[in-house]
């Protein structure tokens, strides 16, 4: 009984990745505007993903709505990613955090060195790792490889 892994070309792989970057992105800027339309908030800010900077306060109506749609962005997303990569959402997810990370600090030309933030991507991306590798390991034998052999 051996180990079998299978490894995907860096094409797939990479494809991959940008889908979920895509789709991760995607998920924010609409659960984003959806915050702001239930909250009120009349000025919907384009770089508002990336705003680490907003004061940490149950007062301040734009820090509520930054702080739910990473949560629920989190989330979804970690639903949403099994469809692109099955099993290996755990991977994506940390990926794809590194990236928002990078892109944060190149949008705001300044690393995030606040608390409250980190501690909302961290949260979010452990929900999204659980929640996404549980549904995996639930649903992984009803994933269908196609047979392309002949083909």
């Amino acid at each position: 009984m051996a180990l079998q892994v299978r490894v995907a070309p860096s094409k797939v792989v990479l494809q991959n990745l940008l889908i979920c970057v895509i789709l991760f992105y995607t998920v924010y800027y609409v659960v984003l505007s959806l915050g702001c339309m239930a909250l009120g908030v009349d000025v919907l800010d384009v770089l508002a993903p990336f705003d680490f900077q907003t004061n940490p306060s149950w007062a301040n109506t734009n820090y509520k709505v930054l702080l739910v749609s990473t949560e629920v962005t989190y989330f979804i997303c970690g639903l949403l990613f099994i469809l692109v990569v099955e099993e290996w959402v755990w991977d994506y997810a940390i990926s794809v955090t590194v990236l928002h990370v990078a892109t944060t600090s190149t949008v705001m030309l300044e690393f995030p060195l606040t608390l409250h933030w980190w501690a909302a991507i961290g949260s979010g991306l452990i929900s999204m790792i659980c929640r996404g590798q549980i549904l995996a390991s639930l649903f992984k034998d009803n994933f269908i490889y196609p047979y392309l052999d002949g083909f």
